[in-house]
């Protein structure tokens, strides 16, 4: 896999390495971004299923108005 090299504030990644519980400030950035993408497909399964569960729903025709 291809490596991308970023510059972040100090403090930004000690805050986070902190909260991650982990020594390097590269595992603990890569902790957060593959958090965030594991948190983005939940969520794309949960919008899904609801996506798919309206999409079933036959709608009783309505009468012509006018």
């Amino acid at each position: 896999m291809a490596k991308v090299t970023i510059s972040l504030d100090a403090e930004l990644v000690v805050e986070v390495m902190v909260l991650a519980g982990v020594g390097s400030p590269q595992d603990a950035v890569e902790l957060v971004v593959r958090d965030y993408i594991a948190r983005g497909h939940r969520t794309e399964e949960r919008t899904e299923l609801t996506d798919r569960g309206l999409r079933d729903v036959t709608a009783a025709p309505q009468d012509p108005q006018g």
